[in-house]
């Protein structure tokens, strides 16, 4: 049968800030990768009354529930209490966990201080997940057909008591041998509200029928929007089948929006077209401060096709540098001069230049959000001229995109053959 796994993270430091919650996350991909629904996640505070409550919801959706820390050994550790109370059963000390934990602490030269006992209590009819890094002891509890499993707050604890114990046991509740998958497309170009309406047809046609791949849409600021194919199937072949289906589908409509797949960056997408025609690229920026060539360098292997970036802020280098001729420096011609001039300079192959105003003030009658840039490849410039929303710090990072976007579809259009 389907089963349905939520998270509750118990830690105020979450609900404030102080700890960003990593773990669910990791929580959701692992569960979806061995096929276990997971519709809901929770973050809850230190507070036994809430910490019930938040499990009691959870149970009364859900057919499991991981509560992931709160196991610790001090007086704000309560998720023991908790899913004591949410069971109705008290808590019992087991002695063979206390001497476990104590042997823990001599292997490392110390003595067990007495709060650590506390670790070794566990609701009246639960069991133990062993610990093989730390000295909580995760829980398996069973409650009128379902289940709470307590799995420890610290990362590499939390992973190994879900790989180890919680996965296999939800796995064989199950009888499922399904698995979840999801391919991400990375789009640039086109605001999330035009995608969708590009993307309504697919909606339509998947809507009702059973096993058929779901759609969402993630917004993701100056890495784009991505589009999210997520499928369950019997097995990881016909799930993976199902993926390239869809992808091939939204590509027909999208075109080159689409700039790459799951962990592809813009910058390693260019990076391998780049490489693909031997070419090299120098980089000249005003506004962006380096921004284009640190992300460039991010990409592995960029000094085979990466020459370098000269960063032009002031006016005067633009002229005696790159060549750039008298005159306005926010311009389509200044751009395409610059392209030319870092060409030359850093003897590339191909030439990309940005040139605008990032703020806080407008620049010679220009608003802020301008941006003018140029590629030069095969002998032809091209210049984009932009106008972006946001603050000077999106201003930059959005032209950054931009134009690495407007070299990958001139790479793309120009590719021999």
């Amino acid at each position: 049968m389907a089963l349905s796994c939520e998270v509750v993270a118990v830690g105020t430091e979450l609900l404030l800030g102080q700890i960003v919650d990593t773990n669910s996350a990791w929580m959701g991909e692992h569960l979806a990768a061995a096929g276990i629904d997971s519709h809901y996640q929770v973050k809850v505070g230190d507070n036994q009354a809430r910490i019930e409550a938040a499990i009691r919801a959870a149970l009364a959706r859900s057919d499991a529930v991981i509560c992931c820390g709160g196991l610790g050994p001090t007086q704000d550790d309560i998720t023991r209490e908790a899913i004591a109370a949410v069971m109705g059963v008290p808590l019992e000390r087991d002695p063979d966990m206390v001497a476990s934990i104590a042997t823990f602490f001599r292997g490392r030269g110390r003595e067990m201080a007495a709060n650590n006992e506390r670790q070794a209590d566990k609701p009246v009819g639960a069991a133990f997940i062993p610990q093989t890094m730390g000295t909580a002891p995760g829980l398996i509890c069973p409650v009128d057909g379902k289940v709470i499993y307590a799995v420890p707050g610290v990362p590499h604890e939390m992973e190994d008591m879900l790989e180890r114990a919680v996965i296999p046991d939800l796995r064989r509740r199950s009888g499922e041998t399904a698995v979840i998958r999801s391919r991400v497309l990375r789009t640039w170009g086109l605001a999330e509200s035009t995608l969708a309406e590009k993307v309504a047809h697919r909606f339509d046609r998947l809507e009702g029928i059973i096993g058929a791949p779901t759609i969402a849409f993630l917004a993701s600021g100056p890495a784009g929007i991505k589009v999210r194919v997520t499928v369950k199937a019997a097995d990881a072949a016909t799930a993976d089948r199902a993926l390239d289906e869809e992808e091939a589908e939204l590509r027909a409509v999208l075109g080159d929006v689409v700039f790459g797949v799951d962990d592809d960056t813009m910058e390693s997408v260019v990076g391998t077209l780049l490489r693909k025609r031997g070419l090299t690229l120098g980089v000249a920026e005003s506004l962006t401060g380096g921004l284009i060539g640190a992300r460039l360098t991010e990409v592995p292997g960029a000094s085979e096709w990466f020459r370098g970036s000269i960063v032009s802020y002031a006016s005067d280098v633009k002229y005696t540098l790159l060549g750039v001729p008298d005159g306005p420096v926010v311009s389509a011609s200044a751009a395409e001069a610059m392209a030319l001039g870092a060409m030359r300079a850093l003897g590339a192959d191909v030439g990309l230049a940005v040139t605008g105003v990032a703020g806080p003030t407008e620049q010679d009658g220009m608003p802020v959000g301008t941006v003018f840039g140029a590629v030069h490849l095969d002998g032809t410039t091209s210049t984009h001229e932009l106008h972006l929303p946001g603050d000077r710090e999106r201003v930059r990072w959005y032209s950054t995109i931009s134009l690495l976007d407007a070299l990958r579809k001139r790479l793309l259009a120009d590719a021999p053959g």
